[in-house]
């Protein structure tokens, strides 16, 4: 971009100074989805019942200018602009002073990796500018635009049926719109890939160059101007892998801003965050697989994938399927990347699909021009391997791993951007849709084959953690809400009663044995469920499978076939299902409760994603992204009444009756820790709003460093010490736990002191029965006097 020619920021935002202001990191985030119908104002009005649930800091979607009619924001069109749908900079403004008066700050997620194409193509000024002048565009530097291998033109594909009507000085085609004459742009069938990078495969966002100077500066102007004016005192960093040099970008962000950041990296299995990322940590993914592996019992490892494998046909072994998976994506959708890609390397180019296939995790770091990581290396060369065995022998494996890490600059950088979309679609959104013995292990950075994580396992990864990186348990991407996946964890403690239930819902109705036991699975847990919102999530599945239809190919008659599937099923075996989840609620609530109460209190900050506050059993996108009911949340939080514990944590809203609201919200029930009497006579959401309140305050009065310090339990128990102010006690594998016949005489030792548990008001000290210590909830939180 010219600098004659610099992005408008409104004179009402002030420019960024030469020194970022510093803002102490959140105690804790409430990420909320703004949306035309739910923005600014609507965020305000909740400050005071915010400040109540004991929250630091909201966190908001993106907030600069996007298509006006989006959902979720990631779509933008002009980042000189916040969001007129939202309120604009007037109306941020406005929810920064109400939120301050009630001590909260404002996190705000950011894309720098991308913007949209709209339609029609005009809503993207620079874009705009690109395909009419070409490279003499001040705004060329922006995209990240393959001129050479089109000759010239950037290929745009949006054609189908029809032809393109020239109109003036526009060309029409639909509703798109491309400036005239059409000398830097060729419009292109639309299942073709683009002349530019994109996100993923998904063509109507297009791949920015923020590794610019000038670029970044100029896309980051208004954010980095809010957060010189205090209204911004943290950052989310959406897709980092996508960018040229994720290190650099968050180095110049860190240096440019100077707040909490955190980078939506997903990391896989073992893998860590790289050490040299200037940022505080990951948004939770990494977490949110550990908290829900605590909660599988591994013993159903084997009884769920012979149950898998009888009902659909698929194999045992999950890796064949994320191979497949991923070679069928690269054929399907990367094309374009490949040839560009190989254009790079200079080398052969199946040598280059295939390790692109066996690539394990989303990225491997390399900078060019400095010296590999050994871990860089030792993750591309054991794909060179496992590539090497589905090729000929003289195949130049070796040649082609050493020019991605350490070859052309151009080489290096377009390998890794290519890694993370092939897994992203591979597996994320291809083989978590095929393979799905048990789905809640079926998430973003998951491992569906790995049943459980042992309690000694995720000590060691609490001790490792970073201070300021963020924990979560449901997002707007997830694919199950953290309630569906605690019904789901059950299962594996169940499968031959799980095994029954299927065999009788199936023998009722059935419709495509690659789509069914997955339906069977998210019906139960997301139960009680319209057939309109579980034909969505069905579709969708469906369409992600490739098994029958994709976004691609589609076929009427097979979406029928689900819509009828799923009419019959709610129709047919509904009473049974609602039977079945009833009759495994008291597990299901027992983890509820527990992986809520550990994911609020062990290290990092706790992000709580909109509505979670109490039960929600939503799907994946669009479903979780669904309006929530706050007028009944303020209700809960703020309803007369007194029960089991009144009294306790008086400084968390005293007199509010959390403790004995019995109002029903989505997942009511009266479930506890089996072998317990019901906790106080509260509800799952009444209890589950309990837990959430009293952590998130008492993370208030706690020391984001402190200590963690693993406490022995029981097998059936997660416990820990945060410093010498707090202790967290919770319950998991109840159907074990009630099978053993109880607690017993298992006892639990509290470090030395006096403690009260905020959510019974029971205090105890010294040696503990844990059947006293969880007679009331399944989870125990403790602070000391």
């Amino acid at each position: 971009m010219s600098a004659s020619v610099p992005i408008v920021v409104p004179a009402s935002v002030p420019a960024p100074g030469s020194s970022p202001i510093r803002y102490p990191a959140p105690l804790s985030t409430y990420r909320f989805q703004l949306t035309p119908d739910f923005g600014f104002d609507r965020v305000a009005e909740l400050a005071p019942y915010l400040r109540e649930l004991g929250v630091s800091h909201v966190y908001l979607s993106p907030i600069l200018q996007a298509v006006p009619e989006s959902r979720h924001g990631y779509d933008v069109t002009d980042h000189s602009r916040v969001r007129a749908e939202f309120g604009g900079i007037e109306g941020l403004r406005a929810l920064a002073a109400t939120l301050a008066e009630h001590g909260i700050g404002i996190v705000v997620d950011i894309v720098p990796n991308h913007m949209t194409i709209p339609v029609p193509e005009s809503g993207n000024a620079q874009l705009w500018s690109v395909l009419r002048d070409g490279p003499a565009s001040p705004y060329a530097s922006w995209f990240d635009i393959d001129w050479a291998a089109a000759g010239g033109k950037v290929n745009m594909p949006v054609l189908g049926d029809g032809e393109p009507v020239r109109d003036g000085d526009v060309l029409r085609y639909y509703d798109h719109e491309f400036p005239l004459p059409d000398t830097h742009y060729r419009l292109v069938d639309w299942r073709r890939g683009p002349g530019y990078r994109r996100f993923f495969d998904v063509s109507s966002l297009i791949g920015l160059r923020v590794e610019d100077p000038e670029v970044f500066d100029a896309t980051h102007a208004v954010i980095l101007s809010l957060v010189e004016e205090g209204i911004i005192h943290g950052l989310r960093v959406d897709h980092p892998d996508g960018l040229a040099d994720p290190r650099g970008y968050l180095a110049r962000l860190r240096a440019a801003s100077g707040v909490w950041t955190v980078a939506e990296k997903i990391l896989v299995g073992a893998e860590r965050l790289p050490a040299d990322w200037p940022c505080e940590g990951t948004t939770g993914y990494d977490a949110l697989n550990r908290i829900t592996g605590l909660f599988v019992d591994p013993a159903g490892e084997r009884p769920l994938v012979e149950l898998f494998t009888a009902h659909t046909g698929g194999p045992a072994d999950y890796a064949t399927v994320v191979r497949e998976s991923k070679a069928e994506v690269l054929d399907l959708f990367f094309g374009s990347e490949i040839d560009r890609l190989h254009a790079s390397v200079g080398s052969d180019r199946r040598t280059l699909v295939e390790l692109l296939a066996a690539m394990p995790v989303y990225r491997a770091y390399a900078v060019p021009g400095e010296p590999v990581p050994e871990e860089s290396v030792r993750i591309v060369e054991e794909a060179g391997r496992i590539a090497a065995e589905r090729l000929p022998e003289d195949a130049p494996v070796a040649e082609v791993v050493r020019r991605v890490l350490a070859g052309p600059p151009d080489a290096v950088v377009r390998f890794q951007q290519t890694c993370g979309p092939v897994m992203a679609k591979g597996v994320e959104d291809t083989a978590l849709y095929r393979w799905y013995p048990l789905s809640c292990l079926n998430e973003v950075g998951g491992e569906p084959d790995r049943f459980g994580v042992p309690v000694a396992e995720f000590h060691a990864f609490c001790a490792e953690m970073a201070p300021g990186t963020m924990t979560t348990l449901s997002t707007h991407d997830t694919k199950r809400s953290e309630d569906v996946r605690a019904r789901l964890a059950v299962l594996s403690e169940l499968p031959e009663e799980w095994a029954a239930a299927v065999g009788e819902w199936s023998s009722k109705v059935s419709f495509d044995p690659a789509l069914d036991y997955l339906a069977w699975q998210n019906l139960m847990a997301s139960w009680p469920i319209s057939q309109d919102r579980f034909f969505d999530y069905l579709f969708k599945a469906a369409r992600e499978a490739k098994t029958s239809i994709s976004w691609a190919t589609p076929d009427p008659a097979y979406e029928r076939g689900i819509r009828d599937f799923v009419s019959r099923a709610v129709e047919e075996c509904g009473s049974s299902i609602a039977e079945f989840a009833a009759r495994i609620e008291p597990y299901a609530r027992s983890n509820s409760l527990s992986q809520k109460l550990v994911q609020l209190m062990m290290p990092g900050v706790p992000d709580v994603y909109w509505g979670n506050e109490i039960t929600d059993f939503s799907l994946v996108d669009p479903d979780n992204r669904r309006p929530v009911d706050f007028p009944l949340r303020r209700r809960m939080l703020t309803g007369a009444g007194a029960g089991a514990g009144a009294g306790a944590g008086a400084e968390v809203g005293a007199g509010t009756g959390v403790e004995g609201m019995t109002e029903a919200g989505a997942g009511d029930g009266t479930g506890n820790a089996p072998g317990a009497p019901a906790g106080g006579g509260l509800s799952w959401d009444a209890a589950k709003l309990l837990v959430t309140t009293r952590a998130l305050n008492l993370r208030r009065r706690l020391d984001p460093a402190a200590a963690y310090l693993p406490l022995e339990a029981d097998e059936h128990a997660v416990a820990f010490a945060r410093g010498d102010r707090a202790v967290a006690v919770a319950t998991r594998l109840p159907v074990g736990l009630e099978r053993r016949g109880g607690w017993g005489s298992r006892t639990l030792t509290l470090p030395h002191g006096r403690w009260r548990d905020l959510l019974s008001g029971a205090e105890h000290t010294g040696r503990v029965p844990l059947a006293h210590l969880l007679a009331v909830h399944p989870v125990a939180l403790l602070e000391r006097d």
